[in-house]
């Protein structure tokens, strides 16, 4: 499927609310259980979606209409979340998280990028060229797969509670 810009921001738009449902309210007990050494749990993964809000989707944006291929992007700190205050409440970072998507998406809209802008080019530090579509295609598939790692990894707090029904449960065996 082809990008398109309005669909992508409606995604994007939505995921803030999509992960509060998710996760809000919960006990900080599911919100802090991972998969295992390794592993991120729920709060680590929102965290992670502040940074990428702060540091990747919009930084990457204007480069690649400012300076094109000539200046790459700046490794992204794929860990960065942990060095933050681990003491927020959920709450706080799921709000955080709402406004600055909020305010990304509205950048983003204004804009006004067209089908040339889209096939413009950056520079990836490990990935080489890449063109601000692909960027865009990313964050919505960055997004995604975040919410599904967050679906995965609370299940799986429950693997063993299931007992033969494990095996109807494709999301315990990821």
């Amino acid at each position: 499927m082809q990008l398109k810009l309005a669909e992508a921001a409606q995604i994007l738009r939505k995921t803030p609310d999509t992960l509060t449902a998710m996760v809000a309210g919960i006990p900080d007990t599911w919100l802090k259980c991972n998969e295992g050494s390794g592993t991120w749990s729920t709060y680590d993964i929102v965290g992670h979606l502040i940074h990428g809000e702060l540091t990747d989707w919009i930084p990457r944006v204007r480069i690649i209409l400012g300076r094109g291929e000539a200046q790459a992007f700046e490794p992204f700190d794929r860990f960065a979340q942990f060095r933050e205050d681990q003491s927020r409440p959920i709450s706080a970072l799921l709000d955080q998280f709402a406004f600055m998507r909020a305010e990304n998406v509205t950048i983003l809209q204004n804009l006004n990028l067209t089908s040339d802008d889209l096939a413009r080019r950056g520079t990836h530090p490990e990935l080489g060229p890449v063109t601000l579509g692909q960027l865009i295609s990313s964050w919505v598939v960055h997004d995604l797969s975040h919410l599904s790692q967050v679906a995965r990894v609370t299940a799986k707090q429950y693997c063993y509670e299931v007992g033969p029904w494990q095996a109807y449960m494709s999301i315990l065996k990821s």
